[in-house]
């Protein structure tokens, strides 16, 4: 069973002491049938915790510097109206309490934790989005990682990595952005997409008639459940793994990069669609690092002359990792120029980076 977290916060122009505040609330508990324990903080304000008997749990704190804190964590079968009542009366109280002295209330909507459907993701950032998701519709552990397709009553549904969002059926902005937002010509051309399980780079292009794409997959699973649950973004392409102007590998792309310079194969495009810029800013320590400039080199190598190299980065905001995976195109073996562009991904909530890089 899930459980609801409520917040209630007030913040104060000068502390407080637990003694004008605490008495005046204490009736309202009892009402409630709560029983109050107070703990030692060592001289850091009040700390009161109340139990009712249905499962409630109350957490007061009179902080020391000028906040008091209310949480409130029931089961989510608990009286939604009872609690928002307990909470008003709450609020009501602290504010005659406190007249004059308050300089902001933050109440918040509750947290569900634990639900069978877990709504709450991070943002590249770090920052907590909670979506509109009402039923899980896939779920598959691979030998690669962890896949679910979450349905959200705004953005459709929306494929899930490890944790990470990835794209949503609303999400059309983010493969015209990795394709270059319009300005490119593929018909007649040779592309080789690297990633894109999902199926909606290879939809798009194949609407171009292009000469060849290659796509280069190494998780069937992925494409199992978006060639399912993922129709909105890659239509029928993924329903055979060849048609007239694609084919699918279902295989690791490094050794088959390599495999290309070999031969001295080059493409048009190449579109790297494996994964964001690491968070991580410490290049020489984190194997993710190593992994996307052995892509990037092997990418850069088996382009056309002429051609182009279109990938994400990630999170404008982290403008940390941005900067490094610049230094790190300009140390390719095959030296090249390159372009960013700033995209908002309607499911991310969070705007996006995309890099464009050609051969000098």
């Amino acid at each position: 069973m899930a459980v609801r977290h409520y917040t209630l916060d007030i913040n104060l122009s000068t502390p407080v002491d637990s003694a004008s505040v605490v008495p005046g609330l204490l009736s309202i508990f009892h009402e409630q049938e709560l029983t109050e324990t107070i703990h030692d903080t060592n001289g850091h304000g009040y700390l009161a915790t109340f139990v009712g008997k249905n499962g409630r749990l109350v957490v007061l704190r009179v902080h020391s510097h000028g906040l008091v804190t209310i949480d409130l964590q029931c089961h989510e079968d608990d009286n939604i109206a009872q609690l928002d009542n307990l909470l008003n009366a709450l609020e009501n109280k602290l504010k005659v309490l406190l007249n004059g002295n308050i300089t902001r209330i933050k109440r918040l909507p509750a947290l569900v934790r634990g639900a069978k459907v877990d709504r709450y993701w991070p943002t590249a950032d770090g920052r907590l989005v909670e979506y509109d998701v009402d039923e899980v519709v896939y779920e598959e552990d691979s030998a690669y990682q962890n896949i679910k397709i979450l349905h959200s009553q705004q953005y459709g549904n929306i494929l899930v990595l490890d944790g990470d969002v990835n794209l949503a059926e609303s999400d059309l902005a983010y493969t015209q952005a990795i394709t270059g937002n319009g300005r490119e010509n593929y018909a007649g051309k040779e592309v080789l997409i690297l990633g894109g399980g999902d199926g909606g780079i290879l939809a798009e292009l194949v609407k171009q008639k292009p000469k060849m794409v290659t796509m280069v997959e190494i998780d069937q699973k992925v494409i199992d459940g978006c060639k399912m649950y993922m129709r909105r973004t890659c239509g029928n392409t993924l329903d055979t793994l060849r048609g007239d102007c694609y084919q699918i590998l279902i295989e690791d792309c490094v050794p088959l990069l390599k495999k290309y310079v070999q031969e001295g194969r080059t493409f048009d495009y190449v579109i790297n669609d494996l994964t964001a810029i690491p968070i991580s800013t410490a290049p020489e320590e984190d194997s993710m690092w190593e992994f996307l400039r052995l892509i990037l080199d092997l990418s850069v190598r088996v382009l056309h002359p002429k051609g182009k190299y279109f990938t994400q980065g990630n999170s404008v905001n982290l403008k940390e990792a941005l900067s490094l995976y610049e230094e790190q195109l300009g140390k390719l073996s095959c030296p090249v120029d390159f372009q960013k562009e700033v995209v908002c991904v309607p499911s991310y909530l969070e705007q996006w980076v995309f890099y464009t890089a050609w051969k000098k």
